[in-house]
């Protein structure tokens, strides 16, 4: 058997970190185990659907490192989950129901006040023809329930039906099927709910895994009746625990700050996302992973906790810090490239800036600080601007290397007195503009005498 996951965003919006996370459960479960990785978008709410989200979708997970090896779109398989339904109401698995939402609100309160458990009662097994025809002849359309396998053979004498699976994540998990309202599959006005659609993709598409949030574990049972109710074998399901804000508040597509696309465009490392999105909640110290590889051998499904992790946007900051910093030049120069940054200095360069940079753009900033001189009179005081000129005439002489930074201060140390942040403060200043920033021992070559010598004057 190929292991085979699947992804189903619905396109009504860009996905957040939340999301991101189930993607990469199910990306890392596929990569563990040379399996198949199914994007399919859950769009059959049409008119909420739109393509410009499917296409953002497509492009935040292939800035996460996340190519799909098939995608399909519930849109356009309408006749199938038609013919599951048809071949669910031939059984008698599903059945139309005719109350309103007022109704149904006001036997749950009546059950609760019984002390009973708020499930549907299935009063619309006993309607009659001509209860049926006086509900249509008012408007009413029905919206259709699956009848739940949680009785012998009276099915308003339900009994305790356990449901068991040894979940990927959480381990073995029991739900009982008595304890659940029957499902509405269909809506009255026709449409889909998410259940069905997803059992009969689940099956053609040939699904062996479905990792997805723990808020999903009571739809599991009721899912892996539907499996069987069609004729086919249910897929093996993991449930991860879910992300918050810092607050303890649930991700939802409104959460715009933290969206895959809004942390791309403030410049957030893709792997510091994919990192913090992974292991976050988990056993597994939370640490900046290279690659996707790298990624793959921390990941340890069972090690997820089973208590929602709180997600810190802060701590992408550091992670991100950290992939820089360890960032072979190689591996940075076509991005370095796009920010103008090329040429025989560009490794040295990276190797001199990439310890002090929160962002790559921070990058650009810098090669542009070592090419255009910078203004720093407004920041230097009378001693200082004498100091710095004075500094000048100490500067050895070409070629220069990593020790210059040091023979030079040491030089410019002696001849003055100064020492400390005196000594070094007004140099960096007088260099770079900047109060602080990548070491000079690394900048000082890039600059090179005369225009080190300019910068002092």
């Amino acid at each position: 058997m190929t292991v085979t996951v699947r992804f189903a965003p619905s396109p009504t919006g860009h996905i957040h970190i939340g999301n991101a996370r189930t993607a990469l459960f199910n990306w890392l479960f596929a990569r563990k185990n040379n399996g198949r990785f199914v994007l399919r978008f859950d769009d059959t709410d049409v008119e909420r659907s739109r393509k410009e989200y499917a296409e953002g979708i497509v492009r935040d997970l292939a800035w996460l490192g996340i190519e799909p090896d098939e995608t399909v779109a519930q849109s356009a398989r309408f006749e199938r989950y038609d013919a599951a339904a048809e071949r669910l109401k031939a059984a008698g698995l599903l059945y139309p129901c005719y109350e309103t939402p007022e109704e149904l609100e006001r036997r749950r309160k009546i059950r609760l006040s019984r002390r009973l458990p708020p499930v549907y009662g299935r009063e619309a097994l006993k309607l009659t023809k001509a209860e049926t025809e006086a509900f249509e002849a008012e408007g009413r359309k029905p919206h259709w329930r699956f009848l739940l396998p949680n009785f012998s053979e009276n099915p308003f004498s339900t009994e305790r039906t356990e449901v068991h699976w040894n979940d990927v994540v959480r381990g073995p998990q029991t739900v009982d099927l008595a304890s659940m309202s029957d499902p509405v599959l269909i809506r009255a006005d026709g449409t889909y709910l998410y259940t069905l659609p997803s059992v009969v993709d689940d099956i053609d598409l040939g699904i062996s895994h479905v990792i997805r949030g723990d808020d999903h574990v009571t739809n599991t049972g009721a899912q892996i009746a539907i499996f069987r109710a069609l004729g086919a074998e249910p897929p093996a399901f993991g449930h991860h625990n879910l992300l918050t804000t810092v607050s303890g508040e649930g991700l939802s597509k409104r959460t715009g700050a933290l969206s895959i696309a809004s942390l791309r465009e403030a410049g957030v490392e893709a792997m510091a996302v994919a990192s913090l999105a992974v292991l976050i909640g988990t056993s597994e110290n939370v640490v900046a992973a290279a690659d996707m590889n790298e990624l793959a051998a921390l990941f340890v499904p069972e090690a997820t906790s089973k208590s929602a992790a709180k997600f810190d946007p802060a701590e992408l900051d550091v992670l991100s810090r950290h992939l820089l910093q360890a960032m072979p030049f190689e591996q940075a120069e076509q991005r370095l490239s796009a920010l103008g940054i090329q040429g025989e200095n560009a490794r040295a360069f990276w190797v001199a800036v990439q310890g002090n940079l929160d962002r790559m753009s921070d990058a650009g900033i810098w090669w542009n600080i070592v090419h255009d001189q910078p203004d720093p009179a407004g920041e230097l005081s009378t001693d200082d601007r004498e100091f710095v000129q004075q500094a000048a005439a100490h500067l050895p002489a070409e070629p220069w290397d990593q020790d210059t930074w040091r023979d030079w201060t040491n030089a410019v140390k002696a001849a003055s007195g100064r020492k400390g942040k005196a000594l070094f403060m007004p140099l960096r200043i007088a260099l770079t503009g900047r109060a602080s920033g990548p070491e000079l021992s690394g900048l000082l070559p890039l600059l090179g005498r005369a225009e080190t010598q300019a910068r002092l004057a």
